[in-house]
């Protein structure tokens, strides 16, 4: 008798046991499952956050290559306009040089198969030069 009240002992606290792991089981796997979700949320709001930076990051990139290129364009616009100043005002009290522009533009001309031009003065002491048609 002695064999089965150790073995009634055993299954008893075997069955204890098994009855405290189901229960602990039952209270952890659903925080378990809270608390992974949780884990989960935090890891997509950092994920979001981070996208959201490096978003601002390329838009202000962006913004800066384009100041910088409005720079680049003001700048080529300012040389274009001294040139276009300093032409201007060698041209201004220059005829001969015109003259010269002008027979240049005819050899061109003549080079790529313009064979007839008439010249034509006018107030200014300059010829005007039309192509024959």
């Amino acid at each position: 008798m002695k064999i089965s009240q150790n073995y009634g002992w055993i299954a008893t606290v075997v069955a204890s046991a098994v009855i405290a792991v189901v229960a602990i089981l039952l209270f952890a796997l659903p925080q378990y499952g809270v608390w992974q979700q949780s884990l989960e949320g935090k890891a997509e709001l950092m994920k979001a956050d981070y996208t959201r930076q490096v978003a601002v990051v390329e838009a202000q990139a962006q913004l800066d290559a384009a100041e910088k290129l409005k720079q680049v364009a003001v700048i080529k616009a300012e040389g274009i306009a001294q040139a276009n100043k300093i032409i201007g005002q060698s041209l201004k009290n220059n005829p001969d040089y015109l003259t010269y522009l002008q027979i240049e533009s005819i050899e061109k001309g003549a080079a790529n198969g313009n064979k007839t031009y008439f010249v034509s003065p006018n107030q200014g002491g300059l010829p005007i030069v039309l192509p024959a048609t």
